[in-house]
């Protein structure tokens, strides 16, 4: 594979001299020749042409990302491209030069068996070698060293690409165009998702205890003991009570009201209240931010603390909250199991609602833990 990649790095590096020749005579003709007004569209064109050889160049032979950018880079791209290619070329077709000279003429000693004596005084070494071993040793090194070269030169010119050809506006709108249209899509995705677990929870827990509630009151109704009756009446008073905590704890899954009302830290500290497992919460935010960043910010925290107590067996839970200049942050570390799957419901639900606001969310679970689930946000929401 290597030596593949070699041979094809080598063959790009080669033709790339000999466009640095045809973009040279190319500049040293351009250059008398945009004074006349006429001429100009030809070697626009011509510019262009020469442009898209070098594109093609890099991408087949050089393994330039095709969607590195669509900007023309003008001449100053063809006149750097043209010095670079030729002096890269001149040197590495001189190292080429001497390598052979020196393998050839080592390899000739050896067959002819008269090899002269050549002394090598070292700092503290004297050594006597012949003079067709030195010249094949050197002429291996050298040869290493060209293939290092052909490396660095091929970087060079992936990076001079990247500089001139880089993404161009429409380029940068088409992508942006392209990544609105998939955040969309996973937002509508997420709500869907979170209606399903809203109506799960409203059926398993709510509807379950209205049912038991109407049963029981159906029942007291029914009873012609009064004792019977009065002992009814005091479960369905039981069950109503638990009807009540089951829609609060639903509707603070929902949306707690508490992060429109106090902030971000008064809801995380709810969260931790009602968590199993301690919970502790480092604040480092110095005010208010927007409605949609701290809403983001807290469902990653709450998620990431109900998976860390469900899943992770966890018995300790960190959250820490940080920000800088532009961005903010949330980091929620726990001891559990690990394992955690990003592509899981609940991740990838936040993973898309963290990347609609451009922000960037990371999941670091190895099997045995610990987890640290990290979104990153900026301060400022995207418009659209």
């Amino acid at each position: 594979m290597w030596g593949g990649r070699i041979v094809r790095t080598a063959a790009g590096v080669l033709l790339g001299t000999v466009l640095g020749l045809a973009e040279l005579a190319f500049l040293c003709a351009a250059a008398p020749a945009s004074l006349v007004p006429a001429l100009r569209p030809a070697l626009a064109r011509v510019r262009a042409r020469l442009t898209a050889l070098e594109r093609a160049r890099l991408s087949r032979w050089l393994d330039l990302d095709q969607e590195q950018g669509t900007r023309d880079g003008g001449y100053t791209f063809l006149a750097a491209r043209a010095a670079l290619s030729l002096l890269g070329g001149y040197v590495c077709a001189s190292t080429l030069f001497l390598a052979c000279l020196l393998t050839v003429g080592g390899a000739w000693d050896l067959i002819r068996d008269r090899m002269e004596p050549v002394p090598l005084n070292l700092p503290g070494v004297k050594i006597v070698t012949g003079s067709g071993i030195l010249g094949l040793t050197l002429g291996a090194v050298l040869l290493a060293v060209l293939v290092l070269m052909v490396m660095a030169l091929a970087a060079l010119e992936r990076r001079l690409a990247a500089r001139f050809l880089g993404p161009g506006s429409q380029e940068l709108m088409r992508r942006r165009i392209a990544e609105l249209t998939a955040t969309r899509t996973g937002i509508v995705r997420a709500v869907d998702d979170e209606r399903r677990r809203i109506e799960r929870d409203l059926h398993d827990g709510v509807q379950q205890r209205g049912v038991a509630l109407a049963m029981l009151l159906g029942r007291a109704r029914l009873s012609a003991a009064p004792d019977r009756t009065a002992e009814l009446v005091d479960q369905a008073y039981t069950e109503s009570r638990r009807l009540l905590d089951e829609l609060r704890s639903v509707a603070w899954r929902v949306y707690p009201t508490a992060l429109d009302e106090l902030g971000l830290r008064a809801a995380l500290a709810g969260v931790a209240e009602r968590s199993d497992v301690p919970v502790t919460v480092h604040h480092g935010l110095t005010g208010r931010l927007a409605s949609e960043v701290e809403t983001a910010l807290y469902f990653v925290a709450r998620e990431a603390i109900t998976n860390a107590v469900k899943h992770a067996g966890a018995h300790d839970i960190l959250v820490v909250l940080s920000e800088d200049e532009r961005t903010v942050s949330v980091a929620i570390s726990d001891d559990g199991a690990g394992g955690a799957d990003a592509s899981g419901g609940g991740l990838s639900g936040l993973a898309r609602r963290v990347l609609a606001l451009d922000g960037t969310f990371t999941v670091d679970s190895p099997p045995g833990g610990p987890t640290r689930i990290t979104a990153t946000l900026p301060k400022a929401p995207p418009c659209g």
